[in-house]
């Protein structure tokens, strides 16, 4: 199987409203991603964020499921990922009803990236408890997976209790879509080892580490520690097949971008043990994202082993 590839839909910059953030940019976009090649259009999850993170560097983002279901709608193979839903900001069950919908109606397309989140004025805005997001996380994941089984279940949840309940259809994708684990903490990798199919680490440079709060992780150094942590916990657990790993996007592809060396950077990937990656492409129209995109898939995605 090729190394598989993602790419970033631009949904987010409203500073280029009319050549990104529109329906027919979306279907142009997606319909480009998927002749280029790649496997998955990537969108992200803000349904709120505070004007002290959007002013320093923060980005907007549109409903995840609302635009990953019209992506749905105008491609066949293109794969619909999130990257990543903030799972303590909804009900398990509106999440998992949503995600069973959009993975039904798009022929088994849905691949779930999800996280704990980062950003407390969101947080309090949709009244979620900041610093029991991870306790969250974990209980929704259970949650979710016994939604998608598609039986009459019960739970008992923080703040919502389901007494016979029933989730009907199911998702095409069993038991369920992936699900990709983001976060870069060591309870991070233990949640990806207890409940996820694949790590997606989000590969940035400390400094925006230390602004997000989350741990470190920015060369292979730190992936590999963090991959042998993660199969350290499955050891412990009993789990005899590790996830896999699948990065966050890795390589920026802008006007003049070196093929050979996001080959190569893919190449390094891969051999550390993932099977995909990301990337996000850097243009001021459309057309030009589109150009890039188709380019991108020639000369990178066409190599790819």
């Amino acid at each position: 199987m090729a190394y598989s590839l993602s790419v970033t839909l631009p949904i987010d910059w409203i500073h280029l409203t009319e050549e990104f953030c529109t329906g027919q940019a979306l279907v142009e976009m997606a319909q480009t991603a998927e002749k280029a090649g790649f496997w998955a259009g990537a969108v992200t999850d803000h349904p709120i964020p505070g004007y002290r993170w959007l002013d320093n560097g923060g980005h907007y983002a549109q409903d995840p499921f609302v635009m990953l279901s019209m992506v749905a709608a105008v491609t066949s193979k293109l794969r619909l990922q999130t990257n990543i839903v903030v799972l303590p900001y909804r009900n398990p069950f509106v999440t998992a009803r949503a995600v069973s919908s959009l993975d039904a109606f798009s022929d088994g397309r849905f691949v779930f990236g999800i996280g704990a989140g980062y950003l407390k004025p969101e947080f309090k805005a949709l009244g979620v408890d900041f610093d029991s997001r991870n306790d969250l996380m974990d209980e929704y994941i259970v949650a979710m997976k016994l939604a998608w089984k598609g039986e009459d279940f019960s739970f008992e949840g923080t703040g919502y209790t389901a007494v016979g309940n029933r989730l009907l259809p199911t998702p095409i994708q069993k038991p369920h879509p992936p699900l990709l684990i983001g976060g870069n903490s060591k309870r991070a990798l233990r949640r990806c080892a207890e409940h996820g199919d694949a790590w997606h680490p989000f590969i940035v440079p400390k400094m925006v580490t230390d602004t997000a709060r989350t741990a470190n992780i920015s060369g292979e150094d730190d992936i590999r520690a963090a991959i042998d942590y993660m199969h350290e916990h499955c050891a412990k657990i009993g789990r005899e097949v590790p996830p896999d790993v699948i990065l966050s996007s890795s390589f920026s592809i802008q006007k003049g971008f070196n093929a050979q060396e996001a080959l190569d950077g893919y190449a390094a990937m891969k051999a550390l043990g993932s099977i995909g990656s990301g990337a996000s492409i850097n243009a001021q129209t459309r057309a030009e994202w589109c150009d890039l995109a188709l380019q991108f898939g020639e000369d990178v995605i066409a190599k790819l082993d």
